[in-house]
Formats: C-alpha cells, sequence, structure tokens
C-alpha cells in the first residue's frame, strides 16, 4: 500500500523535470491544516521554466490527475497544496503501520552505504562523568536512527590513551598507588592519586618533569611502563563498559589515539610531498590562513605529534577500513576550531570526500550546583548518576503504585531514560543543566511522560480482547481529536528522515511529546472503553498505532518503554 506522501509524488512525477528524490526532497508539510497535508514548492522550477512559481502551480495543478486518496489540489502562492480525503487518509496511515510494526518509519535509503560515528570518545584512567553524556547518548541515537534508514553504521569510541597525563598517573601511582584499593574501585583510585598529583605538583614542579619522562618511557617502549600504561588502559575500558552496559550502549571499535601511533608517518609524508608542510618557529604546520583558520600544527618543534596528526591518520585508516559514505564526530562545540581545520588539511590534500566529514557539535550539560574538573576532583561521575536516577525513580513508583509487578525493572527503565532524555530533548548545540525535579516529571515534556502515555496506552489495549479479529471503521477516526493524532503518525517517516538529514535527535524527542500530549487529549475526551463496539475496536486500533509509534520512536533514542507503571 502507498502512503499518501507517495502517491503525491507520483502525482506530481509526469510533470515535471524532476526524478523522484528530487520531488520527495522538496515536498513540505505545511504550517498548519488550513494549508492542507503535503505541499510542493514551484520555486526550483521557475529558474528553468522561466516563469513565476504560482504561474507554474497553477499550470501544474490543471494537468495533475487527482489521486483518490486526495480531497482537492489548491494553489497557494508558489506552492501546490495538497489536501487528503480523510477517510482514506486515515486508512492508509493506520493499515501502514500495522502491516509494517517496528519497520514503520524505516527505509533503505542507506542501502550498501557506510556511516562510521566517533562518539563518547572516554579518556581511559579518569571518570565517565555526566559531561559524557551529551556526546554518548547523540551519537548512540544517530547510530541507531542511520540504521533504522538502512545504512550500515559503525560506532567507534576513539579513546583518549595517550598522551603526558598518564605519565603523570605513573609517577602517582609509584608514590601513592594501592593495588588492591585500585582492583576494587578503579576509576575513583586512580582520579584520587591523579589529583592528589596535580596538587602536589603546585608546591614541587619537579613532579612535572618526571611525569614527562615517565611519558617518554612509555614511548619508548621500556617494559614497566608500558605494562602500567596497558594496565591503566584494560581496567578503565572494563569500568567504562560496565557504565555503557547500563546504558545499554555498545562499540564497534574501541581504537584510540594509541592505536594510530604508528600510522601517522604515511600522512606527514603525503604532506610534505605535496608541499603543505611548511616550517614555522621550528614545528611543522598546514598553513590555513586561506580559510581564515590558525595553522593546523601537525608536528611540535621537539618532532612530537599531536592530537590532529593521529587524527589525521585515523581518517585515513576510517576511509581504507569502512570506506565511509561519512564520518561523525559526535564531540563537544569546544572542539569546533579543530575539526574545523582537520576537515580543510583533508580537503587540501585534494581528497573530494572532505565534505563527508562531519562534526556534529553539542552543547555541555551541568548539574545545578556542580562545576567538572579532573584534575581539581570535582568530576561528577555517571555512574553515581545514573544509580540515583533509578532510586528516585524506585521511590517514586513506590509511592504512586507500590504494588507494581516488576517495580525494580521498570523503574531502571525510568530512570535510565530520563538521563538519555535529559541530554536529547532540546537541539544538540544548547547547553543545558539537569535537574532531578524537571528530568523525573511525569507531567512535563519528559520521557517519564511518554514512559507513562505508552504504559496507559498498553493497558487499554489489553482491556479489549481479540481486537485485532474485529472490524474497524476508518470514517470513525477521520474527524475531531482521533483525526489529529492519526496526522501526526503519518509525519514519523519525515521526521525520522528529518532527524538523519539535520543529525539531531531531538527532532524525534519532541514528535514524540506532541503526539502524547495529541494522544492523551484524544483519550481524554473521546471514551474508548465505554464505546459502542464498532467506535471502541477502531479507537483501540488507534491505540495500537501511537503503540508502535511510540515504540519505534523511543527505541530511535535508545530508551526503552515499559508495558506497566
Amino acid at each position: 500500500m502507498k502512503t499518501i506522501k507517495e502517491e503525491v509524488i507520483n502525482a506530481i512525477l509526469n510533470h515535471v523535470n524532476l526524478d523522484k528524490n528530487e520531488i520527495e526532497r522538496l515536498i513540505e508539510i505545511p504550517p498548519n491544516d488550513d494549508m492542507g497535508d503535503y505541499s510542493f514548492p514551484c520555486f526550483q522550477l521557475s529558474k528553468t521554466l522561466r516563469k513565476a512559481p504560482h504561474i507554474i502551480a497553477g499550470e501544474l495543478a490543471d494537468k495533475i490527475t487527482k489521486p483518490e486518496c486526495i480531497e482537492k489540489i489548491c494553489v497557494i502562492g508558489g506552492y501546490l497544496n495538497f489536501y487528503a480525503e480523510k477517510v482514506n487518509f486515515t486508512t492508509i496511515v493506520l493499515k501502514k503501520i500495522q502491516e509494517q510494526g517496528e519497520n514503520f518509519g524505516s527505509s533503505d535509503v542507506g542501502k550498501g552505504k557506510n556511516i562510521v560515528l566517533d562518539y563518547c570518545a572516554t579518556n581511559i584512567a579518569k571518570p565517565f562523568h555526566i559531561g559524557h553524556l551529551p556526546t554518548t547518548v547523540i551519537g548512540n541515537s544517530l547510530y541507531k536512527i542511520f540504521k533504522f534508514l538502512g545504512y550500515n553504521c559503525v560506532g567507534i569510541n576513539h579513546l583518549g590513551d595517550w598522551g603526558t597525563q598518564f605519565g603523570k598517573l605513573i609517577v602517582a601511582y609509584k608514590k601513592w598507588g594501592n593495588n588492591a584499593e585500585i582492583e576494587k574501585n578503579p576509576i575513583k583510585e586512580l582520579v584520587k592519586i591523579y589529583v592528589k598529583f596535580h596538587k602536589e605538583a603546585k608546591i614541587d614542579k619537579s613532579l612535572d618533569d618526571e611525569g614527562r619522562a615517565a611519558f617518554k618511557a612509555i614511548e619508548d617502549g621500556k617494559d614497566e611502563y608500558v605494562k602500567l600504561w596497558k594496565w591503566f588502559r584494560d581496567i578503565s575500558i572494563s569500568e567504562f563498559k560496565r557504565i555503557l552496559g547500563v546504558l545499554k550502549i555498545d562499540f564497534d571499535s574501541w581504537n584510540g589515539e594509541s592505536f594510530f601511533n604508528d600510522k601517522m608517518e604515511p600522512v606527514i609524508n603525503e604532506l610534505k610531498e605535496k608541499g603543505l608542510l611548511q616550517e614555522s618557529q621550528g614545528a611543522h604546520i598546514v598553513d590555513l590562513s586561506e580559510f581564515n583558520m590558525p595553522p593546523c600544527i601537525i608536528l611540535r618543534s621537539d618532532g612530537a605529534t599531536l592530537y590532529a596528526t593521529r587524527d589525521l591518520a585515523a581518517i585515513f585508516y576510517r576511509k581504507e577500513t569502512y570506506d565511509f559514505h561519512k564520518i561523525l564526530y559526535c564531540v563537544a562545540t569546544q572542539q569546533n576550531l579543530h575539526f574545523q581545520q582537520l576537515f580543510k588539511v583533508i580537503e587540501k590534500m585534494g581528497y573530494p570526500w572532505a565534505e563527508n566529514l562531519v562534526h556534529v557539535a553539542n552543547g555541555m550539560i551541568s548539574l545545578e550546583s556542580s562545576s567538572m574538573g579532573t584534575r581539581q576532583g570535582t568530576a561528577v561521575f555517571l555512574d553515581d548518576v545514573l544509580s540515583e536516577a533509578v532510586s528516585k525513580a524506585l521511590a517514586i513508583i513506590e509511592e504512586k503504585n507500590p504494588e507494581l509487578e516488576g517495580k525494580e525493572e521498570v523503574s531502571r527503565m525510568v530512570g535510565i531514560g530520563a538521563i538519555k532524555f535529559s541530554a536529547l530533548k532540546n537541539k544538540r548545540i544548547k547547553d543545558s543543566v539537569f535537574a532531578w525535579e524537571k528530568v523525573l516529571n511525569f507531567e512535563g515534556e519528559t520521557s517519564c511522560y511518554i514512559q507513562y502515555t505508552y504504559a496507559r496506552i498498553c493497558s487499554v489495549i489489553k482491556k479489549v480482547e481479540n481486537s485485532e479479529d474485529l472490524g474497524i471503521n476508518y470514517s470513525l477516526l477521520a474527524e475531531g481529536d482521533s483525526y489529529d493524532v492519526v496526522k501526526l503518525l503519518a509525519k514519523f517517516p519525515d521526521i525520522v528522515e528529518s532527524a538523519s538529514n539535520e543529525y539531531e535527535p531531538s527532532i524525534i524527542s519532541k514528535y514524540l511529546i506532541d503526539l502524547v500530549q495529541s494522544y492523551n487529549k484524544f483519550y481524554h475526551f473521546n471514551p474508548i472503553l465505554s464505546s459502542e463496539d464498532e467506535l471502541k475496536y477502531s479507537r483501540i486500533a488507534l491505540c495500537k498505532a501511537v503503540k508502535i509509534v511510540v515504540k519505534n520512536g523511543m527505541s530511535l533514542l535508545g530508551i526503552e518503554c515499559p508495558e506497566r507503571m
């Protein structure tokens, strides 16, 4: 069964010099119901046809054969607007959702294309703190969205596992470390001695020299130092995987900075061969002044490499290994310049796929009363926040529904979902402040509100046995509150596509809030279980469609929905 949008595209196709994909890209959903259900702008055609957009729209309206699912076609300015025949529209939308189930909203647009997503990027021997939350859940959501659209996705946790800080940590370990305590609580103990190092280094400046010497020993391959570095790395990854397991997030690759140490020389040589590497005050740089950027430093004056050198090596490795269609770097806005420089270097090297390197920048998240900094020992551990979220969710459930079966599992879904949604609710670029009373609110614009509505829908459906075998009168749903819900349901595939085009999971979050608000209005003013059979069964069909779409949308955010709350 074709969707209304597909019927509109086919109706236009024979009368314009555009292919299906171009028409689909141009079609819009009007801002209000008075302007119809789908709109085709004619401004692009005016360039080739040398006519005003409103004249082209009028000519198309005369030529197009109106599909059965369309009630009327109108010209509004330079737009051709299509008004769906409500009963047909409702029938097509609800049948499509029922047929496709968990696949509704998906597509194969990405078939045969690889998307590499670089997100999370935790630093070994440092806490997985709440500041890592945005990159981690935004990256994971985009991974799910692109996979839903048929792309082959590769998720990479590009670990920060190289640099002078590890020399400093080894010095701290040798002076104050306790093996048993570190094995028992690895990250917190390593952070404790790392913080102590920096406090002591303010008094004894020679400690910094010891730290640099210790890192040089790692670089030189000295066995004792390399073993300690590997131990720190292994116990850190184990701890990160445990916390990510709570979030139900995994990665296809854990290759960090150290992995690219032996892969930088070919890149440096290529920069030299192409005349792009210049000496400047002893360092070697790529000049980016033509782009109004400071130079990208490739080698320091002492010959040491930098983040940029390793990141360039990583890009070429990923191109060779994954032949990516795009790389998405889900990294905070503070790294804007770094990625702008990086991508321009690739462009100057002559690689056209430089345009497929994308920095998906995110704002910062913080707690109301906290600032974070590992050196100062003020980091807020994400593990602690997750545990507290689950505990608070359980306390709310104990108060509101103490007899709930499986309440521990429900509190886990609610608590973890609330934490994730807090970083996915608003546009990713915005900074946000985390506040418990806003996050764990069952009535505000939160995941708890969406989950509670989902559980309510499940409860209603369960009370009507074998409703899937009963006749549905779609005309009973083609008006008022129920039709408002149907129109929102129909938007879901376009919402998913928009979220992928803009690298913006919050588009799905906002949509889900709108959908459950519309459903709750329908639920409040339109009795379901007490209605006459035909009306009851038709409204149950609408409930089932909302249940499917809410679950699909929440799964793209990486959030589970309990069936009872």
